[in-house]
Order: structure tokens, then sequence, then C-alpha cells
């Protein structure tokens, strides 16, 4: 009767252990769930003829446009920077003179969008006395967006 009584409890313990160790989602070892192409695919190393294949958009860093990045530091390089962020796509600036001006501006770039187009820019200029004005907040952004459109150009050639 002592050993009937050790080997249930045996049984019942190997019992609890073996259904503590399902994952209860619904699926066994023995039934694997299906893997879809994407998945596969994504999953993979990847070969060598994935060198044939069609790339994503080179001109992105993380959710940045690297075109319009670039045109922004290259066309505000009169100004000091202070902090910059490829990530979130802000670049900030410390007050400085335009090449031939006489007035200090300071801006801070925001890149939104990781395509090369105007939406994707914005840009706030300050004055040591306050806001810039809309024109030339305009300008700088046509400036930069023609320059990062240069920049992809020269890129496409090589």
């Amino acid at each position: 009767m002592q050993t009937w009584r050790i080997l249930m409890g045996v049984g019942l313990g190997l019992a609890i252990m073996a259904q503590a160790g399902c994952s209860g989602r619904g699926n066994d070892a023995g039934n694997p769930a299906p893997v879809s192409a994407k998945q596969q695919s994504d999953d993979d190393n990847g070969t060598i003829w994935d060198l044939f294949r069609a790339r994503k958009d080179q001109g992105q860093i993380g959710q940045v446009n690297k075109y319009i990045w670039n045109a922004a530091l290259e066309t505000l390089d009169f100004l000091p920077v202070q902090s910059v962020d490829p990530f979130t796509g802000v670049i900030t600036t410390g007050y400085g003179t335009p090449p031939g001006g006489g007035r200090a501006y300071r801006a801070t770039i925001l890149v939104t969008d990781p395509a090369l187009d105007a939406r994707s820019l914005n840009v706030a200029l300050q004055t040591r006395s306050g806001p810039a004005s809309a024109a030339t907040v305009r300008a700088v952004e046509d400036a930069i967006l023609t320059r990062a459109r240069q920049i992809r150009t020269r890129d496409s050639r090589l």
C-alpha cells in the first residue's frame, strides 16, 4: 500500500511537471505553427544572390533622409553645431553669422521623414531679437532641399 502511494505521488508529480512545461499557446512540439514566407526570409542570413536583388532606399539613416541631413549640415555650416541626433532627426545650432551678413542666427532643424521631400524638413530660425522672418526660413529650407537634390544626383552617378 505504501509503494502504491509513492508511485501515485511520483506519477502525479510527473504529470504536473509535464503540464507546466507546455507553452499554453495551443501548439505542441509535435505540431509547430507554419512559418510564412516573409518570416522565413527575415530569418535567413542571406545568400550571394542577395547582391543582385533590388535594394531599399540607401538615402535613409534610421528614419531620417541622409541627403537632407547632410545638406542641412553643409548649408548651415557657418552655425556652430550644438547637438545632433540622427535617430530623431534633430540638429540644434548656436548663434552664427552667415558669410556677408550682419545678423546672427541660430537654427533648429527637424528631419521628420525618410523621403526626400519638402514635407520632411522643418527649420526654425531665430535671431538675437526674436524669430526670423518666414521668408528667411523658406529661403533656408529651399537652399537645404536644393543641396539635398544635388547630393542625391551626385551619388546616383557613382
